[in-house]
C-alpha cells in the first residue's frame, strides 16, 4: 500500500481534530503490517522521515505562529521557566516525560478500561517525580499495560455496550485530554500573580502540540505519539545546548 503524502496527512489531522472519531483508518498509515493489533498500538508505526516532518512543523507552529504571543505575554507577567539551562534535563525531556504524559493522558483513548487503573497510577508517578519508588511504579504499570494489550483478545460481551457509549462521547473525551495536557504544563513556569488567561496562553503550544499527538495516537498508536512526544522536546534542547556552546 502507498503511503499517502505529507500534505494530505496534515488534512487528515485537522479533520480529525475538527471531528474526533475513534476508527482507526489504517490507510494513514506510512508502513501497515499485518501485525497483532497490541503491536500496532506500541511499535512506532510511522517512517523517521515522517515522523521529523511532523516534529518540523510543530516546531515551525510553536516558533512562528504561536512563539511571539507566548512570548509577549512571558514577558508581561514576569514569569519564569523552571528550566535551568546550565543542567538540561534530557533523559527527562527525551525519555520519561513522552513515555509518562502519553501513558498518562493518550494511552487511554482507544483503551478506556485500562485507562480505569493506569491513569491515577501514572498521576501518582507524575505528582512525585523520579524518586526511586517512583520509578520503579512507573516501570512495574507500564510492563503490566503492556502484557495487557499482548493478552487481550478484544472486548467481552459486557464491554460492547459501554464502549458503544464511549464512541458517542469520544470527540469530548479527545478534547478534554488535549486541555489537562495543557493545563500540566503551567507548573513548568514560576510565577507570583498571574492572571488566567496568561496562563492559557503560555501553554497554547501545549495544547497545539497535544491535539497532533492525540491524532497520532488514535491513528498510529501510543508507540508513534511518544516517539514524536520525545523528538518534539528534543528540539529546544538541542537549540539550547548549541546556544551555550557559543555563549561567552
Amino acid at each position: 500500500m502507498k503511503a499517502i503524502s505529507f500534505r494530505a496527512e496534515c488534512r487528515a489531522c485537522l479533520d480529525f481534530i475538527c471531528q474526533p472519531r475513534l476508527a482507526r483508518q489504517y490507510a494513514q498509515l506510512s508502513r501497515p503490517t499485518p501485525a497483532p493489533g497490541w503491536l500496532v498500538d506500541w511499535w512506532p508505526a510511522i517512517s523517521w522521515r515522517r515522523v521529523l516532518a511532523w516534529a518540523g512543523l510543530l516546531w515551525l507552529i510553536n516558533i512562528f505562529a504561536l512563539g511571539p504571543i507566548v512570548l509577549t505575554v512571558f514577558e508581561m507577567s514576569g514569569a519564569t521557566h523552571r528550566i535551568n539551562i546550565n543542567n538540561l534535563p534530557w533523559f527527562q525531556a527525551i525519555i520519561w516525560a513522552p513515555v509518562l504524559e502519553e501513558l498518562l493522558f493518550r494511552f487511554g483513548l482507544r483503551r478506556p478500561f485500562q485507562a480505569l487503573w493506569l491513569t491515577p497510577v501514572m498521576v501518582v508517578v507524575l505528582l512525585n517525580g523520579m524518586v526511586w519508588w517512583s520509578s520503579c511504579l512507573f516501570a512495574a504499570s507500564a510492563a503490566l499495560s503492556l502484557y495487557w494489550c499482548a493478552r487481550s483478545t478484544g472486548p467481552r460481551a459486557w464491554a460492547l455496550k459501554w464502549l458503544k457509549r464511549y464512541r458517542l462521547i469520544f470527540p469530548y473525551v479527545f478534547h478534554a485530554v488535549a486541555l489537562a495536557f495543557a493545563a500540566v504544563h503551567i507548573k513548568n513556569f514560576v510565577y507570583t500573580d498571574l492572571a488566567w488567561w496568561m496562563m492559557a496562553v503560555l501553554v497554547t503550544p501545549q495544547w497545539v502540540t497535544g491535539l497532533v499527538l492525540g491524532w497520532m495516537r488514535v491513528q498510529r498508536g501510543v508507540g508513534t505519539s511518544i516517539l514524536l512526544h520525545g523528538l518534539f522536546n528534543a528540539g529546544p534542547l538541542c537549540v539550547a545546548w548549541v546556544a551555550l556552546q557559543y555563549a561567552d
